[in-house]
């Protein structure tokens, strides 16, 4: 396949280079192996436990006008900035 005319990046690249080289294997019992992999991106991603927090009354109207500058409910976003901290995604403003 001619390289040049197709636009990839690095990643793109050594993907095809990869499959041109016959690198890549068939996943036995493919169906299964899919299914198990979506139960488990559903598991990640169900919104299944509730908490109960007390906040200050000052912090909670910082949080109610930040997320509106967002463009989310505020329960979403105290969710979301939960996630990015505990994922290590969240940064510090300076």
């Amino acid at each position: 396949m001619n390289q040049n005319k197709l636009k990839l990046d690095k990643e793109e690249l050594q993907i095809l280079q990869d499959f041109e080289r016959s690198e890549f294997e068939s996943i036995k019992n493919f169906r299964a192996e899919k299914r198990q992999l979506e139960a488990a991106a559903r598991r990640t991603l169900q919104k299944e436990k509730r908490i109960n927090i007390r906040i200050s009354a000052r912090d909670l109207e910082k949080i109610r006008k930040w997320a509106v500058t967002e463009g989310m409910p505020y329960q979403t976003f105290i969710a979301s900035a939960l996630h990015k901290l505990v994922t290590g995604q969240l940064k510090e403003l300076k």
